[in-house]
């Protein structure tokens, strides 16, 4: 087992051994300093993420899934970009999922020992019968957490795509991953807390895969999230006005229409666009691969 302290992420930060003395403006000082290296980090290895990324499209294209797993901090940020899916997206709650070592009570309370036990990450993971078709990404900041390495090898063994996101150089979960995110963002502040620069720069990561791998699936037109599920009041306004900047329709004619399509957006931008019924609209958007510029182009070609 690998001693941690040898990894980057227990190390001393020599800016910050002072911390017990400093004001407090010194240390949110300090803070917002060593925070602004993060984006640097993950700079570095977008590479590795862009490789992921063009596997999850494939996946969710096959009917495949994104599965998060993790322990403690690694965990909950897995958990905290999954459930924002479905609302921002659209998608459905099974798309893109997280599991967290100790299960839902481990989101607001530590779960002793859970992390340590590598037969119940790989027993977590087999209650979602991973195949082929998914991509899982086992997140630990150490690199090392037993939990994650028994679901990457229960992973490799039902063939799916295996990603380690980590932040320590030459981790042990990357050598059972097909791709291996290490960001390394270097000691923390605070020794040992890596709920600090590691989890950010994990955050800044998942955010960047699902949000990409959404624009890639038609999830999203121009810069605006068309395939958002407008389930409250705020979500219907925001709707409405995307329909009116988009198509330059006025608020109560876009209303009108998202009423028609129960406040599809999509919908309601292609049957403005192209001047089509719900259904007519419905078949471009799904000859289209559900992408609107696709659609409405198609729908050009065949008036044409």
């Amino acid at each position: 087992m690998e001693k941690l302290s040898l990894l980057t992420t227990e190390e001393f930060n020599p800016k910050s051994q002072t911390l017990d003395e400093m004001s407090t403006n010194e240390i949110l000082t300090i803070m917002n300093e060593e925070d602004q290296t993060i984006a640097l980090a993950v700079n570095r290895v977008i590479p590795a993420i862009e490789e992921t990324i063009e596997k999850v499209v494939i996946a969710f294209k096959n009917g495949g899934r994104l599965i998060y797993i993790g322990a403690g901090t690694s965990g909950r940020i897995g958990v905290l970009d999954a459930v924002e899916c479905p609302p921002t997206f659209s998608t459905s709650p099974e798309l893109v999922q997280a599991i967290l070592a100790g299960g839902e009570t481990a989101m607001f309370h530590a779960v002793e020992g859970a992390e340590d036990d590598e037969l119940l990450g790989a027993s977590d993971l087999q209650k979602l019968n991973v195949n082929e078709n998914d991509v899982i990404i086992g997140i630990a900041a150490s690199g090392r957490t037993p939990y994650v390495k028994g679901a990457l090898v229960y992973a490799n063994s039902c063939h799916a795509t295996t990603v380690s996101l980590s932040s320590n150089e030459n981790s042990l979960i990357s050598t059972y991953a097909a791709i291996k995110i290490e960001v390394v963002t270097g000691p923390e502040v605070l020794t040992g807390s890596t709920r600090l620069r590691a989890a950010t720069a994990h955050k800044m990561i998942l955010n960047m895969i699902t949000t990409t791998s959404m624009i890639k699936t038609g999830k999203v037109y121009k810069n605006l999230m068309v395939d958002l599920n407008a389930s409250n009041f705020k979500l219907r306004e925001r709707a409405k006005q995307m329909v009116c900047s988009i198509t330059d329709v006025s608020y109560e004619e876009a209303e009108v229409v998202l009423k028609q399509t129960e406040f599809d957006v999509k919908l309601a931008i292609v049957m403005i666009f192209t001047n089509v019924d719900k259904s007519q609209a419905q078949q471009l958007i799904a000859q289209s691969g559900g992408f609107v510029r696709d659609a409405v182009k198609l729908a050009e070609i065949k008036e044409g």
